[in-house]
């Protein structure tokens, strides 16, 4: 199979993916109590008052004929509007995903670099106090679920502390006017995917460092730090590609958990407050996003490797 060809299978199976993501999240949303009209309503809610607020926002109607609706204004660029706020959706999750894309972005920009650097340092020291030092912490973080972690930070840093805020409240959505806010999340962020792909540098390079050509490399007089950065690490980051575009994947979760401990005015705090208000449109925008960007992380991902084993992938 040619990649153009592959590259066009992927995109229609990921289409195929996100249809059915997003008609799983409206018929689960459909499976919770109450809806929009009853969180409108107040707390003593009135009968009468919450069939008139059902008729006007249209939900009075069957569930299959509002998803079909939802559907054909898809195809039009319309994601329609929230049942709460009467916004449009589109502009719903462009005010609420620049948090989440700065975090997202800032996590990529640092996890590379260090994930890349602690691996080569745990290799060269392999064996050594820091080489399991290093793992010992690695394998610790690992286990620690995101919540988790974030909940003894904020206790540790913030409130005994004091060095940073414990949340973002009233900050805004540009999260870069005030970087302190942003150290606690990054920290949550970062912990597990340099763990896991630092492992990944660390034993690609420990190979490489072992490998016949590295050793050639030394009998023609190259220096250490030529032979390591040049000829063993970019065989040492091979495998930790793949790696990469799954923790671009994991990325989506993980952003939702810390946004929502962090009170991030993000697409994670606008995901929870849709469902407790039963927003159905905001909480389908939020599906079709999260769908969109996995399916193109992982279609990027599948493509590349294809193209650099093609028989492997053709085979797939």
């Amino acid at each position: 199979m040619s990649l153009p060809k592959y590259a066009v299978r992927r995109l229609l199976l990921g289409l195929a993916q996100i249809v059915a993501v997003t008609t799983l999240v409206f018929a689960l949303t459909e499976a919770l109590p109450g809806d929009a009209a009853v969180v409108l309503a107040g707390d003593v809610p009135d009968p009468a008052r919450i069939d008139r607020i059902r008729q006007e926002l249209g939900l009075d109607r069957l569930a299959p004929v509002r998803y079909a609706d939802w559907l054909l204004g898809l195809l039009r660029g319309d994601l329609g509007s929230s049942l709460t706020a009467g916004r449009p959706v589109t502009g719903f999750l462009a005010d609420a995903g620049g948090p989440t894309v700065q975090l997202a972005a800032i996590t990529l920009l640092l996890l590379v670099p260090l994930a890349v650097a602690v691996g080569v340092v745990a290799a060269i020291r392999e064996g050594r106090l820091l080489d399991r030092a290093l793992t010992s912490v690695g394998i610790g973080l690992y286990s620690v679920p995101e919540f988790a972690l974030a909940v003894v930070l904020v206790a540790l840093f913030a409130l005994r502390l004091g060095w940073f805020p414990p949340t973002a409240v009233g900050v805004g959505p540009d999260l870069l006017a005030q970087p302190a806010v942003l150290v606690l999340p990054l920290l949550v962020l970062l912990a597990r995917p340099i763990c896991s792909i630092s492992r990944l540098v660390r034993a690609g390079m420990i190979d490489a460092l072992r490998s016949d050509y590295v050793r050639h490399a030394h009998r023609l007089g190259l220096s250490t730090r030529r032979v390591r950065l040049a000829h063993a690490l970019p065989n040492a980051v091979a495998p930790a590609v793949q790696q990469l575009a799954r923790t671009t994947d994991w990325l989506l979760s993980g952003v939702i958990t810390v946004e929502a401990v962090f009170v991030v005015p993000g697409l994670g705090t606008a995901l929870v407050s849709a469902v407790s208000a039963r927003d159905i449109p905001v909480i389908q925008g939020l599906a079709l996003v999260f769908a969109a960007t996995t399916v193109a992380v992982n279609l990027v991902a599948d493509v590349v490797a294809f193209r650099l084993a093609p028989r492997a992938g053709g085979a797939a």
